[in-house]
């Protein structure tokens, strides 16, 4: 399956656990905690990603896996927001050729 195949199919599967029973389901379960427990476990999912990072040398599985967890934790947010997989996508091609300086420097704050 393609890298594209299987965002886009957790895609789907994030937007249908949205009417799904809190009970039976763990996404179900974040999205009617309500976007501050969302943001609380993508926060502590980039934290275990950091530390899996620093100790790569002795458990390089556990960067993968952790990063899995931030992905996953990150797309579950974005659905919550219901924030289209396919804008973030397509922020990741438009970015692509461009100097990472160049991109930074051209960002709008607000």
């Amino acid at each position: 399956m393609a890298i594209s195949d299987v965002l886009l199919a957790l895609e789907l599967s994030l937007q249908q656990r949205r009417t799904a029973d809190p009970n039976s389901s763990y996404v179900a379960s974040l999205y009617a905690k309500g976007l501050n427990k969302i943001l609380e476990k993508v926060g502590e999912e980039a934290t275990e990603m950091i530390l899996a990072a620093k100790d790569f040398e002795q458990d390089p599985q556990a960067l993968i896996k952790e990063t899995a967890d931030l992905w996953f934790h990150s797309l579950v947010m974005l659905a919550h927001l219901q924030v289209p997989l396919e804008m973030v996508l397509k922020e990741l091609s438009d970015r692509q050729g461009v100097s990472g300086l160049v991109e930074k420097a051209g960002r709008t704050h607000s």
